[in-house]
């Protein structure tokens, strides 16, 4: 199998660059319409050229097709997880573990804004999430909380023994709107205030 997929790989490459390179040359001029009405003319001139420019329009089209459903396949298979139970198989889709794993901005107070992605490859169960912060979070005892606790409740909840990778990016550090609303109230008291209000008589 892995032998016709190289094949058809090269037969395909090739194609591409001989329909490239005639593109090319039909640009810049290079061919004139008598060469291509005689190179027409000899391609038609006798069954066994029609045979084989019609075979390979064909194969063409079916590695096409091949490479397009192998595609689609890969994509549906990383997007989703598969496991078999006694009663049988069992398809996870990875949007339902998003869901999940974004549920943990709640959760941890520290965390403003969190988007996961999720990949289900070879190598394991790979979660990419991108973070906002809060100003007063300590980001490497945060990340590595985070990620503890979202290994462990993908573990919890979908009970899969795979490898799971949890890369972190924190995208941006804000301020909470609890600490820009009291530095707001404290600068409006200063400036309606009255200077030496604090002290009384003696």
């Amino acid at each position: 199998m892995k032998f016709f997929t190289v094949l058809g790989t090269i037969f395909y490459a090739a194609m591409i660059i001989v329909i490239g390179f005639a593109l090319i040359a039909f640009a810049l001029n290079l061919f004139v319409p008598a060469d291509i009405n005689n190179l027409l003319t000899f391609a038609q001139s006798s069954n066994n050229s029609r045979i084989v420019i019609g075979l390979s329009g064909l194969l063409l089209i079916l590695i096409s097709f091949s490479f397009a459903q192998a595609i689609l396949g890969k994509i549906q298979r990383e997007r989703t997880i598969a496991f078999a139970t006694s009663s049988g198989q069992v398809t996870i889709s990875l949007s339902a573990v998003e869901d999940l794993i974004r549920r943990l901005a709640g959760i941890i107070p520290e965390v403003k804004e969190l988007r996961p992605y999720v990949v289900a490859n070879k190598k394991g169960i790979v979660v990419e999430m991108r973070v906002v912060l809060r100003s007063e979070a300590n980001i490497p005892d945060l990340t590595s909380r985070l990620q503890d606790i979202t290994k462990s409740r993908i573990q919890e909840v979908l009970g899969v023994d795979e490898q799971i990778i949890i890369r972190i990016h924190v995208a941006k550090i804000v301020h909470d709107d609890k600490d820009n609303r009291k530095r707001k109230d404290f600068e409006k008291d200063e400036r309606s205030g009255i200077p030496f209000s604090g002290y009384g008589r003696v």
